[in-house]
């Protein structure tokens, strides 16, 4: 499942959650589906610092996904 598809099942189980409340299942779902996109929004947030560079004072460059893997 992609992002968009889980984003819109999250929003169609917390509009039904609100109307007609959800079924145990349904509750099961929306954790995990929750869950699932925690960790992506995670991930891709770790991959962006991660390719990020700082310029220092000095003049040499620091990734600072390099400088975690080191530290």
């Amino acid at each position: 499942m992609n992002v968009e598809e889980m984003t819109a099942r999250i929003n169609e189980l917390y509009h039904k959650s609100q109307g007609e409340g959800l079924t145990p299942r349904e509750k099961e779902e929306q954790a995990a589906l929750r869950q699932a996109y925690v960790a992506n929004v995670r991930a891709n947030l770790k991959g962006q610092l991660d390719n990020i560079s700082i310029v220092e004072k000095d003049g040499s460059i620091t990734n600072l996904g390099d400088r975690k893997r080191r530290g």
